[in-house]
């Protein structure tokens, strides 16, 4: 070995022998050898796109709690790890909050951004009722926004796919993207107000490529937001293109127009169920007696920010699922036919003759092969697979199974991730597998067992007091856009080049397209 090399060394080493002993978390297995004395290892494990597969390789590897960074931990376990963490808070006492990225209208916090768990209950108290499973399958708006949606928009455009070059052939994950929009917003803002990107094809390209575009640059502004706005105020240079900025803006304009709209038809009354903004009003009456208490954000932008919130995340993670439910149901001709048999059983069936009539939403929830098939696509295609950090309590605590548990300082980074806790073998038999069947019958496998699968590790919703408060909104819409398509086609791929999901926090297709031909059912 040469001198030179020899000698650096023999400084390296006991500089890094020194800081991995003062690491307090050096006891943890870690995922990297640099794990214990620095971040810049998975820093730049996420800046290329493969974090998730990474935690999946050191989890089998080590265990699972997972060494990421001197101040950072992932786990993968429900004891000691989902149960205690998703009760922590998403900022640590030094004001870091990874999640203040979701802010917006120029970083004005919404209950998903917020780091408090405190000032996010405050705000979920203002929306659990609206969003409740009871409110949305009784809601005579949403059941009303829904057929229309269904029967005057969706079903039409697929209708119309056959009289274009090649008949039936369409891109459902737009068409998708399109319709959870639409009945998302107008359930927000009321069917007046809400978004009509089915019709309107060329508001929909300009949305989607607003919206999809920014993804990739999402790292810097999230994972480094003060040295992003330290360089581009003092040394002129920006990390994210001008560009990104600008298209968010456009979005929140976007979202605004329909604040402003939903308010108008507040104020001139309303008439028909269907235009209620159901979570707007109730949104606007709670922030209305909130803000008399005093404030500096003003009352509309705090409205708007949250509510482009619930429409972002409704929207594009329901359709991402959807997606998948089409692929794996398209690769399954007797899946198909089993779940079309099972949907002749509503009452008045889903089809254009039907009009403006929809089964009874607690029929339609009911229905067992759809919701096996629904749920099996959350559990292996994660629409949201990628770390969801939280911060240990000041005090510390104890993380990892009972007979591999560690101890855990005050402030450290620490994350699970849907995409690896879907993935145990010993929960989900044969787990890389779409395989529906495994959701029926639950009551014969025993009540441990059903639980591990459909609460303990089931967490396509999260858990905790901010598990995703808008589950069954996001269940009512999937189950009726699947049953409208079924009831009326069978699918069959074209081209499904790039359907397999990008690694990121939240997962589309890397191609942002799914090519599908549809054949219409003799009903």
């Amino acid at each position: 070995m040469p001198i030179p090399l020899l000698l650096l060394l023999l400084l390296i080493l006991p500089l890094y022998y020194y800081h991995y002993n003062r690491t307090p978390l050096h006891k943890i297995p870690a995922a990297h050898p640099l794990a214990h004395t620095t971040s810049l290892w998975i820093s730049w494990i996420r800046w290329r796109g493969k974090e998730n597969a990474t935690l999946r390789v050191a989890h089998a590897r080590v265990g699972a709690v997972v060494c990421l960074g001197p101040h950072e931990l992932s786990v993968n376990c429900v004891r000691g790890g989902v149960r205690d963490v998703y009760g922590f808070e998403k900022g640590d006492e030094r004001g870091v909050n990874w999640y203040s990225f979701f802010g917006n209208y120029g970083g004005v916090e919404n209950m998903f951004s917020t780091g408090g768990n405190k000032a996010h209950s405050v705000r979920k108290r203002m929306l659990s009722y609206v969003y409740s499973k009871s409110h949305v399958t009784t809601s005579e708006a949403l059941l009303a926004q829904t057929c229309t949606i269904l029967y005057e928009r969706f079903l039409p455009y697929l209708a119309s796919t056959f009289s274009g070059a090649d008949p039936g052939v369409l891109n459902i994950y737009a068409l998708l993207s399109a319709t959870t929009m639409d009945i998302v917003t107008c359930y927000i803002f009321g069917l007046r107000a809400g978004s009509n990107l089915i019709d309107d094809r060329e508001q929909l390209a300009w949305f989607l490529d607003l919206y999809n575009s920014r993804r990739s640059f999402n790292f810097w502004p999230q994972e480094f937001p003060r040295l992003t706005a330290f360089v581009e105020k003092w040394l002129g240079y920006r990390l994210t293109p001008k560009w990104v900025d600008e298209a968010n803006g456009e979005i929140e304009k976007w979202t605004m127009k329909m604040c402003d709209n939903a308010g108008a038809v507040l104020v001139q009354g309303v008439a028909r169920s269907e235009d209620r903004p159901v979570v707007y009003q109730q949104l606007q009456n709670s922030m209305s007696r909130a803000s008399d208490k005093g404030g500096d954000t003003p009352l509309k932008a705090q409205l708007a920010s949250e509510v482009l919130d619930h429409l972002a995340a409704g929207f594009d993670t329901s359709g991402i699922t959807l997606t998948y439910v089409v692929h794996e149901l398209s690769q399954n001709p007797d899946m198909q036919k089993r779940l079309q048999r099972e949907l002749r059983s509503l009452s008045p069936p889903l089809v254009p003759s039907s009009s403006p009539t929809l089964s009874d939403p607690k029929t339609v929830d009911a229905l067992p092969f759809l919701h096996a098939v629904i749920w099996e696509t959350l559990r292996l295609h994660s629409a949201i697979p990628g770390p969801q950090p939280r911060f240990t309590p000041p005090h510390g605590c104890r993380l990892g199974p009972e007979d591999a548990s560690y101890y855990v300082p005050g402030g450290v980074r620490v994350s699970a991730s849907a995409g690896l806790l879907h993935q145990n073998e010993d929960v989900y038999d044969r787990a890389h597998e779409w395989r529906p069947e495994r959701w029926l019958d639950m009551e014969k496998i025993g009540e441990e067992k059903r639980k591990d699968m459909e609460s303990r590790w089931f967490w396509a919703f999260g858990s905790g007091g901010r598990m995703c408060v808008g589950s069954h909104l996001a269940v009512y819409q999937m189950k009726y856009i699947i049953a409208a398509l079924y009831s009326n086609y069978s699918t069959a791929i074209v081209d499904d080049t790039g359907i397999e999901q990008t690694d990121s926090y939240t997962a589309p297709p890397k191609s942002d397209k799914l090519l599908i031909r549809l054949e219409k059912l003799r009903v």
